[in-house]
């Protein structure tokens, strides 16, 4: 009887426990404005004119990532690591393979051109932004 309603009592605390604990790696990175346009033609954004190139600008949450995935598609992602996006250096920086964003706080990996997972701890993918090209000259990064 007695372990009966312990076990009424435990498991769902223990369910309590453990979804917010679980719930902590799921922080949203918070929704904030992002409007930039970034001009291929300036010598601070000319890595942009080849395939498999990057630059990071001002904007998003903590700053954004943009990326050249073919002559006409650029992906745009959020530097702050979606595991714990509100510790201070949760910030994504590229690895020394160039191909791979890694937060060294935690050690989250994360894969350049889609901002999906390679390793954790983080459970969801890098935050992406909407990423227009012109065809042109301007890249015009959103949400």
């Amino acid at each position: 009887m007695i372990y009966k309603i312990l076990l009424r009592t435990c498991i769902p605390l223990f369910i309590a426990f453990a979804s917010c604990k679980k719930n902590k790696q799921l922080d949203q990175i918070p929704n904030v404005s992002v409007s930039v346009n970034i001009y291929l033609n300036l010598p601070s954004n000319s890595a942009l004119n080849s395939i498999g190139n990057y630059v990071k600008v001002q904007g998003g949450y903590r700053g954004i990532i943009v990326y050249r995935r073919s002559q006409s598609e650029f992906a745009a992602f959020d530097l702050a690591c979606p595991f714990d996006p509100s510790t201070n250096g949760a910030i994504l920086v590229v690895d020394s393979s160039g191909v791979a964003l890694v937060d060294y706080h935690c050690g989250s990996r994360f894969n350049l051109g889609y901002g999906s997972i390679i390793n954790g701890p983080a459970a969801t993918p890098m935050k992406e932004y909407n990423a227009d090209y012109d065809g042109n000259n301007t890249v015009y990064v959103y949400n």
